[in-house]
């Protein structure tokens, strides 16, 4: 996830993470980032002005990286079918691999923290804009009624987040057969009901 960062940049961001998910936001502090991370407070600010620089790179970093995984799978589909299965697989994927990835980006999304200019950087360099393109290109194949990509984007997404959730907090596991099932309901959802449509 931060592979393009040197090693004590990589090292700050892993810290950084893995203190936010466990203590919070408000009680993560650069002396704590650098008694984790083994990284002299000095060196911390040769790259990072401060603990919201940190978190802002961070917030980068994981949804530069999810969008390039994300991505790579709309791109192996043909179909446009193939690939809204193929991008919704890999955003679960992410969410069951990277799990601490999953929670900061989903209880900070929206946090004052994050710079409005950070998030509009990452909003179209992550996977939501592909997303939306490919949800764009099957209401104007009439595959999809006719409602805000964006809007059917984010509604889908929210479906998958609470089944994410759902598993972190040892309610069910998310099965193959399960995301299969989950990912074919949002196709359903929004598909139009003409019989002459392609199932």
């Amino acid at each position: 996830m931060f592979e393009r960062y040197n090693k004590v940049q990589r090292s700050v961001l892993e810290t950084t993470l893995n203190i936010i998910i466990r203590k919070e936001l408000q009680a993560t502090s650069m002396s704590l980032i650098a008694k984790e991370s083994g990284v002299s407070t000095g060196s911390i600010y040769h790259y990072f002005q401060s603990k919201e620089d940190i978190v802002n790179e961070l917030y980068k970093a994981v949804v530069t990286f999810n969008g390039e995984y994300v991505r790579e799978g709309l791109l192996q589909g043909t179909t446009i079918r193939e690939k809204f299965e193929l991008g919704w697989s890999r955003v679960v994927d992410l969410g069951k691999q990277y799990p601490q990835g999953f929670q900061f980006i989903e209880q900070y999304s929206f946090s004052p923290y994050i710079y409005d200019e950070v998030k509009q950087e990452v909003y179209t360099g992550g996977w939501c804009g592909p997303m939306n393109q490919l949800y764009e290109e099957a209401i104007q194949q009439k595959l999809f009624i006719s409602l805000n990509p964006k809007m059917m984007v984010q509604m889908h997404y929210g479906q998958f987040v609470y089944l994410l959730k759902a598993e972190l907090h040892g309610i069910y596991e998310l099965t193959r057969e399960s995301v299969a099932e989950a990912i074919r309901s949002c196709w359903n959802a929004v598909r139009q009901m003409d019989d002459t449509v392609m199932k």
